[in-house]
């Protein structure tokens, strides 16, 4: 860039230009307000190129679209599972009171006049058998006429069951066993099976019986299931 400043200065100044600068020489010597004029102009020569090149960038960078920023893609929120419910316990006061107050049907009530005279007549305690085995026979004293039976490992809650022979029979229908009491001895006896758990069992009181039968000659009711 090269500025003329002749008109404004007085004809005894020279000025030598360049294209970023002007110096200002006068034939005799500066003044103080000459050179205030000569630093200013060449202040506002310096400033005019770099005014034009801050506003071509700040033109520029109005112009660039600003860029898009995406939102990131909801993820599907992950179902829950559902929590079971807790049951609320009942105090143990408040069952008491409402089973009291509730009648309840007692297994004894199911069986019949003649079965409860039957299980009177069940003989109870630990009955020795054949072949070292032995039979329990113990009451359940909470309801009447029903007997838990064991022999082994095995248990039974039996009832008694009216019989055409004359014989004390009971049974647990749901394992499918049975005890005969006859008046020499008793059997326990897999009915599904079809095969005897424990023979020849017999208390006190049905061994005299056996010895009597045994003197008289009499069959018992089980000899011929035995055959």
């Amino acid at each position: 860039m090269v500025l003329s400043v002749k008109a404004a200065m007085p004809s005894r100044l020279r000025v030598i230009s360049s294209p970023y600068s002007l110096l200002f020489y006068p034939k005799g010597g500066f003044s103080m307000t000459m050179k205030f004029i000569a630093l200013a102009t060449l202040t506002a020569a310096l400033a005019l190129p770099f005014g034009a090149v801050q506003a071509q960038t700040a033109n520029n960078t109005t112009k660039k679209p600003a860029a898009t920023t995406k939102a990131p893609a909801k993820k599907p929120a992950a179902t829950q599972a559902k929590k079971p419910v807790a049951k609320r316990k009942v105090p143990a006061k408040t069952a008491k009171a409402v089973e009291a107050a509730t009648p309840v049907e007692s297994l004894s009530s199911r069986l019949s006049e003649k079965e409860l005279a039957i299980a009177d007549l069940i003989h109870t305690g630990k009955i020795q058998c054949e072949l070292g085995a032995d039979v329990t026979v113990k009451a359940d004293e909470a309801n009447r006429g029903f007997f838990h039976v064991t022999t082994g490992k095995r248990k039974y809650y039996m009832h008694p069951v009216e019989s055409r022979t004359g014989a004390l029979r009971m049974e647990d229908g749901r394992l499918g066993a049975m005890w005969l009491q006859l008046g020499n001895k008793s059997m326990l006896m897999d009915q599904r099976a079809g095969q005897r758990l424990a023979d020849e069992c017999a208390t006190n009181e049905q061994r005299l019986i056996a010895e009597q039968m045994k003197a008289n000659n009499t069959p018992g009711l089980l000899d011929d299931l035995k055959k």
